[in-house]
């Protein structure tokens, strides 16, 4: 007896083995899957992300001015990721040597600076400054009426005799609280783009909105030219011991537009961040008293949110008439496939008595479609005269109502979920 009692039980213990492995095997199968759909910007030029010895130390000895000591290989051999890391927590302070373009290009560029003149000077800053300001459209949208999240204190400085961008982080005002204390605990986070693998960080100030931060960064070895084909990226953090640091906003300032000739202090608005975008929908609303008819077009949608491996999306719209918190009619669009930018041009009516049009709402959802699979949610927005997602589709709806029988268009910012 007990020894089928031993058997039953390696067997049943064998049994769980198993659904342990197949388990384990497909939450494996399936972060590797997740892992595909990040989007990876191309990169100009493959050299800017090499930073061998050669590279940067031809850039050193092309940037530095005649009179001055060349940098032995020793200093250059110093600059690695370690150094690097221990150079950014040294309250703020990191020399880097090598611009963030590769050095191939740079000595391109110098050689035909010195056989062409002085024009090909003025052509490359244009260049440059061109480069620079298409680089910020790839991160911000200008259009974009986006909510403030406060603001950022700051100054930029270039030392022409060594080559050196120095920036001043002072002060951030009107951040919002992120902590259930009402507060946050925000801090800096530096980058010149394209580059994102030398990353500065200022300190921590603990439970303010309001914080002074007042450090000093240094960029060393970047001629102005270089320098003005770079858009500085300030990303502010609210800091948590036990998770992941909440993201508060960011500005972006690309420096072909700075005048270096002297001191420059801004004041910017910071915005939410880039990697939160979902994208945006372009709709209109119309309501007719007379016959109580609710008109909802969907026009179409821009800079849509990945959901696939291929970096596409096969998205549709659903939407919801709600009153309160009761949802009574549903709608959908046809699905577009493989596009992040489709052009819907739906119309949609429901009927709703002019009594009852300030407490319904629409709830509005961007899907991407899928096969096999859940369709996943790419963004939403609720449309609503008094608890509408965000100002912009409460003020939409309020228009509506004050101009009857009038189609009033609107860009929104879709939400994640």
């Amino acid at each position: 007896m007990a020894s089928i009692l031993l058997i039953a039980c390696l067997a049943i213990l064998g049994l769980i083995i198993a659904i342990s492995l197949f388990l384990a095997g497909g939450y494996l199968w399936w972060r590797h899957k997740r892992s595909q759909l990040q989007f990876i910007e191309p990169n100009e030029d493959e050299d800017s992300s090499s930073y061998s010895l050669r590279a940067a130390q031809d850039i050193v000895d092309s940037s530095n001015p005649p009179n001055k000591p060349q940098v032995p290989p020793v200093t250059q051999a110093l600059t690695t990721p370690l150094q690097n890391n221990i150079n950014r927590k040294l309250n703020g302070f990191l020399s880097l040597r090598t611009p963030l373009i590769g050095g191939t290009a740079t000595s391109q560029t110098k050689s035909q600076n010195s056989s062409i003149g002085g024009n090909a000077g003025e052509g490359t800053t244009k260049d440059a400054a061109n480069k620079s300001i298409s680089m910020t459209d790839m991160y911000l949208d200008s259009n974009d009426p986006s909510e403030n999240v406060g603001q950022i204190h700051f100054s930029l400085e270039y030392d022409f005799q060594n080559t050196t961008l120095i920036l001043k982080i002072l002060q951030g005002k009107e951040l919002p609280a992120k902590d259930l204390s009402g507060t946050s605990d925000p801090y800096v986070r530096v980058t010149l783009l394209p580059d994102k693998k030398h990353r500065l960080e200022t300190k921590i100030k603990r439970r303010t909105l309001n914080p002074r931060w007042n450090e000093t960064f240094y960029f060393e070895g970047f001629p102005i030219q270089k320098l003005q084909s770079r858009v500085l990226h300030l990303h502010v953090f609210d800091y948590d011991r036990f998770s992941r640091d909440d993201s508060i906003g960011e500005v972006f300032l690309p420096l072909c537009q700075v005048d270096f000739a002297g001191k420059q202090s801004f004041w910017k608005a910071l915005k939410p961040p880039a990697k939160d975008k979902c994208g945006e929908l372009l709709s209109s609303l119309c309501y007719h008293p007379s016959n109580s008819i609710l008109t909802l077009t969907l026009i179409k949608a821009r800079n849509l949110k990945a959901k696939d491996i291929n970096g596409k999306s096969d998205p549709y719209v659903k939407v919801w008439l709600q009153f309160g918190d009761k949802r009574m009619e549903k709608r959908k669009t046809p699905i577009f496939t493989c596009t992040l930018n489709p052009v819907f041009n739906e119309s949609f009516s429901f009927n709703v008595p002019w009594e009852k049009i300030r407490e319904c709402s629409l709830d509005v959802m961007v899907m991407d479609f899928d096969n096999i699979g859940r369709n996943e949610l790419i963004g939403r927005i609720l449309l609503a005269g008094k608890n509408g997602s965000g100002a912009s589709e409460t003020k939409h709806w309020q228009d509506m109502i004050s101009k009857p029988r009038q189609t009033v268009v609107q860009w929104h910012r879709l939400k994640p979920e």
